[in-house]
């Protein structure tokens, strides 16, 4: 009872905060913020942390799978949610394509960053001794006709034109859960049925959100990159507001899944407040 009482008021709280007009009107500024001055906390950082190494756990279990994740926490809340809501597996497959889509964005643009990588880059082999070695910092030369794959694979460096996809994918799945989540806050409002499952299943997406966001800012402060984060933030940022904020406007039809929340927000109570609480999540959207 008590352990019930802790996650109803976890989840009711971080509903409200996540479903607060401010909050969705000024989150992606928010992101762009930190992308824009995360590097800035270099110069804070100890570089004997334990985030400072690639090997982390963290990065390991967490950031190499960060689509995964986001998608078996994401996906389950909004199958559950839409499917007790309607008893419609239509509806939820439907909304559960917004997942589909965004993932088959980020697939596309992660190939399309590979060949510009590969087609701008050149392979350099280090000199690790002799009068070259100045510094400590060996001399880099260039060896022609190697491609990417080659190059690596003989230890050798590729230096090309990059945009960090670690940073892509955290403010993409940042601004995904975001908009996903923040449709609990006016189904509850609204007198909505929410079990321990579905509630469970919230609060780990509120956890996974602020994950990614502190993974974020270890990747900005302990692997400063600069610009290629400052790209990969902007490409994530755009490829949000391309879907969430214009395409998925178009409404529910057999080319667009629609916005959260739509054919969902309308539970047993009078249309006037239905009305209203649409009229406020369509206007934070």
């Amino acid at each position: 009872m008590f352990l019930n009482t802790v996650l109803v008021v976890l989840t009711d709280l971080a509903a409200r905060f996540l479903g607060n007009t401010v909050f969705r009107q000024h989150f992606h500024l928010l992101l762009s913020a930190v992308v824009m001055f995360g590097p800035a906390l270099s110069l804070w950082v100890s570089q004997h942390s334990v985030f400072a190494k690639r090997s982390h756990f963290l990065y390991r279990i967490f950031l190499r799978s960060g689509w995964g994740w986001t998608c078996i926490f994401v996906g389950s809340f909004v199958f559950l949610l839409s499917f007790s809501i309607r008893r419609s597996l239509s509806l939820s497959i439907r909304h559960l394509s917004r997942l589909g889509v965004a993932g088959g964005l980020w697939l596309g643009f992660c190939k399309l960053l590979d060949l510009l990588e590969n087609t701008t880059g050149s392979c350099y082999e280090p000199l690790l001794s002799g009068p070259e070695v100045t510094n400590g910092q060996p001399m880099l030369v260039l060896r022609e006709g190697e491609s990417k794959s080659e190059c690596l694979k003989a230890g050798m460096l590729w230096r090309g034109y990059e945009v960090s996809e670690d940073v892509f994918l955290l403010c993409l799945c940042c601004l995904l859960l975001a908009e996903e989540t923040a449709v609990f806050g006016p189904y509850l409002s609204l007198g909505g049925i929410s079990g321990a499952p579905l509630r469970i299943l919230f609060l780990f997406c509120v956890l996974l959100l602020w994950l990614w966001i502190f993974l974020l800012l270890c990747l900005l402060a302990y692997f400063p990159q600069f610009p290629t984060q400052l790209l990969g933030g902007a490409l994530g940022c755009l490829s949000w507001r391309g879907l969430y904020q214009g395409w998925y406007r178009l409404g529910p039809s057999w080319y667009c899944p629609g916005r959260p929340g739509t054919e969902l927000l309308n539970t047993k109570t009078s249309s006037a407040e239905v009305e209203d609480a649409q009229l406020s999540h369509d206007h934070c959207n």
